[in-house]
């Protein structure tokens, strides 16, 4: 009888519980339960004192009520002004301070600055306000000094920590937005550098077509083919001019260079620092201009990669015609230590380069190890 082994079972199993932990951890709702359990310990803390200052509850039903109050914070994102008028009822009710720190931090959290402001000046009047009133709380605090030294500083501290954390977020969501802005400028310009290398190569053909057809329609001029060269000489003409319609604002941009230039790069890079190992296959030089801009550029932003993230590391680069393929793959070991000041870096590179190579109907695919970082692209022959 084979009996499976239990050590797979159990790694399956404890991989299983950190994915399910993992993505608990990092859902908004995990967090709002989480805060509502810890308000809702700290406050059972004092059930006894509440079951005996107010007759109306006993230790049950105090805690019932503490739990339907901290289960208000469930909508302190969508709602935070729910928690904080139940917090004001514990106030009032109980005699209760705790929930009013979760309210107050979750207004300014999810409301800003003015919404956390005006809750924090509610609490502090209200809190006055019961002051005043006689026989509350039992023991009643003797001065209102000492009564404020508790109330207030509770109130502005949670409201503030609320409020920053507001800012943090709309900073964190700017510098996204920043980011994804970078990132689809750069595929942007990425698609103008096609589009131009598109009109320089294709522009080429098209003139020698143009001037060929000229000749062979003044030489075919006697002839019954006359007529159909001029049409041919027409044709490309207009297809130059729709060429040159369609690509805009071509300026004076040279044309990205082909796989003649990856020797340049690879000696550039080394004089920065990061030696190079090229394998170029021969049959890479009958590749399409438009083709050769690709790999071109492909290999350009790998090599500008290494320089910024492992300096000093051998860079492999490998081009190869594998069928009706053409395989680009960059690679470079990583450093052992992060580099104490992080590189400048826009992140826009990579995103560029993908669109590049999808242009021309390729893939392109950004592996990471431990050790290694490793970019292959493949383009349709052509």
């Amino acid at each position: 009888m084979h009996v499976k082994p239990v050590a797979p079972a159990l790694h399956r199993a404890e991989a299983a519980g950190r994915r399910l932990a993992r993505s608990w951890s990092d859902s908004p709702r995990a967090l709002d339960v989480l805060t509502a359990l810890s308000c809702l310990g700290l406050m059972a803390l004092d059930l006894p004192g509440l079951a005996a200052a107010d007759n109306s509850l006993n230790g049950p039903l105090a805690a019932a009520v503490l739990a339907l109050g901290c289960a208000t914070l469930l909508l302190r994102r969508r709602a935070p002004w729910v928690s904080f008028l139940a917090a004001l009822l514990f106030i009032g009710w109980l005699h209760e301070l705790t929930l009013i720190q979760f309210a107050l931090y979750s207004v300014g959290r999810y409301r800003g600055r003015r919404a956390g402001i005006l809750a924090t000046l509610a609490y502090v009047a209200f809190a006055l306000m019961l002051f005043s009133v006689p026989g509350w709380p039992e023991p009643r605090v003797e001065t209102l000094s000492s009564f404020l030294s508790l109330v207030v500083p509770i109130g502005v501290l949670a409201s503030a920590v609320g409020i920053a954390a507001y800012r943090h977020d709309l900073v964190a969501e700017l510098n996204g937005r920043r980011a994804e802005a970078a990132v689809l400028q750069a595929v942007q310009q990425e698609r103008t550098a096609v589009a131009r290398d598109v009109h320089d190569f294709v522009g080429r053909e098209l003139t020698l077509l143009t001037v060929r057809s000229e000749v062979l329609s003044v030489r075919a001029r006697e002839t019954a083919y006359a007529k159909d060269f001029e049409e041919l000489a027409d044709t490309a003409r207009r297809a130059h001019l729709v060429l040159n319609d369609i690509i805009v604002q071509r300026g004076e941009r040279a044309s990205t260079p082909g796989v003649d230039g990856l020797a340049a790069l690879a000696e550039e890079s080394e004089r920065a620092g990061s030696p190079v190992r090229l394998d170029l296959d021969p049959e890479a030089h009958a590749l399409s201009p438009l083709r050769q801009a690709a790999v071109y550029r492909v290999v350009q932003e790998c090599l500008t990669n290494a320089a910024k993230h492992a300096r000093g590391e051998t860079i492999e680069v490998a081009v190869a015609v594998e069928g009706r393929q053409v395989r680009i793959a960059v690679g470079n070991a990583l450093p052992e230590r992060t580099p104490g000041r992080a590189p400048v870096s826009a992140g826009s590179g990579t995103a560029s380069m993908a669109e590049r190579v999808r242009s021309l109907g390729g893939t392109l695919t950004a592996t990471r190890s431990q050790d290694a970082y490793l970019v292959v692209a493949t383009l349709p022959h052509g």
